[in-house]
């Protein structure tokens, strides 16, 4: 009984411990990733960053599409359920496990997110600041305080840095 005690209490720091620098773990409804990729019009050798790439679900869909796609993840339990999901597509999927706050992030065509409202801003003047430009944001169900999308559509906003 005291290991289940330990496995779960564990879990919950996993699973908690990540509200502390982004998003909880919520998977994107597979509608919506269709939509992310339909609207960045991205091509099969291009690049996409997923911040906060959950189980690999984006990852997938865009590696399907010839895209190469690099996502990151700071719950370690995530991290691995992505590698394995995705090691069909090694050749073009990366999952880092970290904290993309403190990354410098390679060059990319487009960024995909399904963060929380209270890190919009932040990550605007992350973008604001990204070297590799000009590069797409993609966000899932929240907007950026004060920035006019390009485009919204089945909850997914479309933002262009150039």
């Amino acid at each position: 009984m005291i290991w289940l005690s330990i496995v779960v209490l564990v879990l919950i720091f996993i699973f908690g411990g990540v509200l502390l620098f982004g998003a909880p773990y919520l998977p994107t409804l597979t509608p919506q990733v269709n939509v992310a990729l339909e609207i960045t019009g991205l091509k099969a050798g291009q690049t996409l960053l997923e911040l906060g790439c959950g189980d690999g679900k984006v990852l997938i869909a865009a590696a399907k599409k010839g895209i190469i796609v690099r996502g990151y993840e700071l719950n370690p339990i995530l991290v691995i359920v992505a590698w394995i999901r995705t090691r069909k597509y090694r050749d073009q999927v990366t999952v880092v496990w970290g904290d993309f706050w403190r990354q410098d992030w390679p060059a990319a065509d487009a960024i995909f997110v399904f963060l929380v409202p209270r890190y919009m801003k932040k990550l605007n003047n992350k973008c604001m600041h990204y070297s590799h430009r000009p590069v797409k944001l993609i966000s899932f169900a929240f907007a950026i305080p004060g920035k006019k999308a390009d485009l919204k559509k089945a909850g997914v906003y479309l933002y262009t840095y150039g």
